[in-house]
């Protein structure tokens, strides 16, 4: 009896239900405090791979984007390219470098970004941007195959879109 007893105490004690795994907060793309929205933009277009040899082995790797950026009423508003770049039909472009990633909510879409604007030329609406930041991402992710040895060299030109927020003081 007392062995029963004990043998229900460890089989409830099992199911209880455990706590979750401790996962590591994901990292903000959240501009610095201060930084104020000036611009958003909406891209569509594609992210462009290269197959290479990486250490021995075949695989896609980033060339850069080619996207036409669109304002919130749909009316063109310039170019997304590799930099990365943005360049406004006003004539204003600013290149920036990655700060902070995080994984995009949906399956296949490429990461969320926080970029630092690197330079900048022109003086239209991207003059002044400090930050901009990539969100709201379809698509764009590298293909699961297709690069071996026999394309080394081949693009792949994988659609995508994404919202582009742009911040200055």
């Amino acid at each position: 009896m007392l062995n029963s007893v004990v043998l229900l105490v460890i089989g409830a004690t099992l199911a209880l239900p455990l706590p979750p795994a401790q996962q590591p907060p994901l990292p903000s793309i959240d501009p610095p405090s201060g930084e104020r929205l000036r611009l958003r933009l909406e891209a569509d277009g594609v992210q462009i791979y290269s197959c290479a040899f990486d250490n021995g082995a075949p695989a896609w790797k980033f060339q850069g984007p080619e996207a036409k950026l669109t304002s919130a009423n749909g009316s063109p508003a310039g170019s997304h390219f590799a930099g990365p770049s943005w360049k406004l039909l006003d004539g204003s472009e600013v290149k920036g470098s990655p700060v902070a990633s995080k994984p995009a909510p949906e399956p296949g879409a490429v990461p969320w970004l926080l970029l630092k604007v690197a330079s900048e030329t022109g003086d239209g609406k991207l003059r002044g941007t400090d930050y901009i930041t990539r969100t709201n991402t379809k698509g764009g992710v590298a293909p699961p195959s297709g690069c071996d040895s026999s394309h080394q060299g081949t693009q792949a030109r994988v659609p995508y879109s994404a919202s582009y927020s742009f911040y200055g003081k």
